[in-house]
């Protein structure tokens, strides 16, 4: 006879017609409320002075325990809050701080999320000397291709994907590669595509690249083009196109200023000349002609009227101006002087 197992006992299964229990919502606690002095007293402990504002309220975290808010005074914590929870203890009448903490509101200002370092990574951080861990999960690669002894797959795996790379590019990689460089500055919407005379995939500067790529990019091989050895696409374009040309405009060249092709005659004087200090014989000037007087005849000149006679003018009368006598100077007697002792 073989025993028979009972079946498990699940505990919390319920038994059959019994309603299933509700979470009790806790109740706000009359004296944790109350609290408001000794919840401020416990913020300014902690804030700096002159920081902690008017009480905003009460709110209900749990049994007997209550948070009151404070506005928060500091420059630059703009809609920030203190936030001070008190807790009671089951059938006791003290209540005490149980932490305090600076909470934002809804209007503050909030540093970002905090990311990893390696999503956090963008395209040009990367130094010369810098290396990239490898990524296991990257979405953007895929198993590559080995020997699979098929000489179709082989074929596909060497034209597309390249035999012997342990991952290659997948559908969304190579999906997100085509969307940034078409809609980048080597697509067809930047100003020097709008502005050139044809488009890439009529220039014979164009390199078609190998794979499915080859039908919407290339590679500019114009080291005139400012996308030499850039990635673009077939409608791209550039002032550089090998088929497009510009009418040539005539230009009037002017004479130089000085002739160096032309000649210049040089008169050589003998040796011995310029040793014994002779001056090589001057050619004679050439007689200056005497201009020809083509003086033309004067205008007659008219007769000048005499003027009218002046009257004499008579001398004015000039009154005699009596003579001036001497001043009388009295003479002046020479004081007797006395001898000197002992003379």
């Amino acid at each position: 006879m073989s025993a028979v197992t009972p079946p498990a006992v699940d505990d919390t299964a319920t038994a059959a017609g019994a309603r299933p229990r509700r979470a009790r919502k806790p109740v706000l606690d009359a004296a944790a409320a109350a609290a408001v002095d000794l919840a401020r007293a416990a913020a300014e402990e902690v804030a700096e002075p002159g920081s902690v504002g008017e009480h905003l309220g009460a709110s209900v975290e749990g049994d007997r325990i209550v948070g009151h808010s404070f506005a928060c005074l500091l420059r630059g914590y703009r809609d920030w809050q203190w936030v001070v929870t008190v807790t009671r203890a089951s059938r006791a009448r003290t209540v005490t701080v149980s932490e305090v903490c600076l909470l934002p509101g809804e209007g503050s200002l909030r540093a970002p999320e905090w990311l990893p370092w390696s999503q956090r990574l963008r395209p040009g951080d990367v130094g010369p000397q810098d290396v990239l861990p490898r990524r296991e999960d990257d979405p953007l690669l895929d198993q590559g291709y080995e020997d699979a002894s098929d000489e179709d797959a082989d074929r596909l795996a060497i034209w597309e994907l390249g035999l012997g790379r342990p991952r290659v590019l997948s559908r969304l990689g190579r999906d997100e590669a085509a969307t940034r460089w078409y809609e980048g500055d080597r697509g067809p919407r930047t100003e020097i595509a709008e502005n050139a005379g044809a488009p890439c995939s009529t220039c014979g500067y164009f390199l078609l690249m190998a794979g499915s790529m080859r039908q919407v990019f290339g590679v500019c091989a114009n080291e005139w083009s400012p996308e030499d050895g850039r990635v673009v696409s077939v409608d791209h374009g550039c002032g550089a196109h090998s088929e497009t040309d510009v009418e040539p405009h005539a230009t009037d060249v002017a004479p130089p200023v000085v002739d160096d092709l032309a000649p210049e005659v040089l008169e050589l004087v003998p040796t011995a000349e310029l040793r014994a200090g002779a001056e090589p014989d001057a050619e004679p000037a050439e007689p200056v002609e005497p201009a020809e007087a083509t003086a033309e005849p004067a205008e007659p000149v008219e007769p000048v009227e005499p003027a009218e006679p002046v009257e004499p003018v008579e001398p004015a009368e000039v009154d005699p101006v009596d003579p001036v006598e001497p001043a009388e100077v009295e003479p002046v007697e020479p004081e007797p002087v006395e001898p000197e002792a002992g003379a």
